[in-house]
């Protein structure tokens, strides 16, 4: 049978599980939740299992009633108008969001929770967009991901870069500062870890994709694993394991995070003083 992280899962499927999941922790039931929805225990039942498509104004009380931010309205214009890959959307709609600590490698790019709006659309615009509203649209999605780095409670995040990453150039050098400076500034909170692997390490674990880990509260360890043009988000044992062990690999290179974060300094007034 299908699991939450399963491909074959329709956006509307997707939907319903997360409902669903959603109800039965807050304790209630299909005819209790539609009595506070104002809507039939039916359409309820028939949300959750993928046959009927949510409306946003469901959607919209969905998180009223479950204070839920807006999880269920993104799942909702995911339907229709998806920002960004499919098999991304069940990592950044239904994963990131609930995950206790997010521990990610990347090898290339600032990941998509620290980038900076500027940052973000020259990646975009560089990218496989193919037109400025959709560009505008995928900036707007990953700047909504940043919101879990601003709640009460908001997970531990452990980021693993290349260092090569503060030198290559990524829009304008005003844009590459900006997203330096801003790099510094996250890297100095209580629950974020920035840490710079040597870019003359023979760091062969990690370069084959980067990825990211996801421990969750009340579910198994999941991970996203992404490649030119493909990726996968799974929670099997498995896969699990062997990107915990290539994450464990790559930190044993990397600087500490109060040298990482000098460097990132360094460079970032480096950037300043070639504008």
């Amino acid at each position: 049978m299908a699991n939450d992280l399963d491909p074959r899962l329709t956006p509307g499927q997707r939907f319903g599980r997360e409902l669903a999941r959603v109800r039965k922790e807050a304790g209630l039931s299909q005819v209790r939740l539609g009595a506070h929805l104002g809507v039939s225990s039916s359409l309820v039942g028939h949300i959750e299992v993928g046959s009927r498509t949510p409306k946003t104004d469901f959607a919209a009380r969905c998180d009223e009633v479950f204070s839920t931010g807006d999880l269920f309205a993104r799942l909702c214009r995911n339907i229709t108008s998806p920002a960004g890959p499919r098999w991304f959307l069940r990592w950044s709609d239904e994963i990131e969001p609930r995950a206790r600590v997010l521990r990610s490698w990347d090898p290339l790019l600032v990941p998509g929770l620290l980038q900076t709006e500027s940052y973000a659309h020259a990646v975009f615009r560089g990218g496989l967009a193919t037109s400025q509203q959709e560009v505008e649209r995928q900036v707007s999605a990953r700047m909504a991901r940043q919101a879990i780095l601003e709640r009460d409670n908001p997970p531990g995040l452990w980021v693993l870069l290349d260092e090569w990453v503060l030198r290559r150039p990524i829009g304008s050098q005003t844009v590459m500062h900006e997203q330096l400076d801003h790099l510094a500034t996250v890297a100095g909170r209580h629950n974020v870890k920035i840490q710079l692997v040597p870019h003359d390490t023979p760091c062969t674990a990690g370069l084959m994709s980067g990825f990211a880990l996801a421990e969750l509260p009340d579910a198994p360890t999941a991970v996203s694993v992404e490649s030119a043009g493909a990726g996968e988000v799974s929670a099997e044992h498995d896969l699990v394991a062997v990107v915990w062990d290539r994450y464990d690999r790559i930190r044993a290179e990397a600087y500490r995070p109060g040298q990482s974060l000098e460097m990132i300094k360094e460079a970032r007034d480096q950037w300043k003083n070639e504008t």
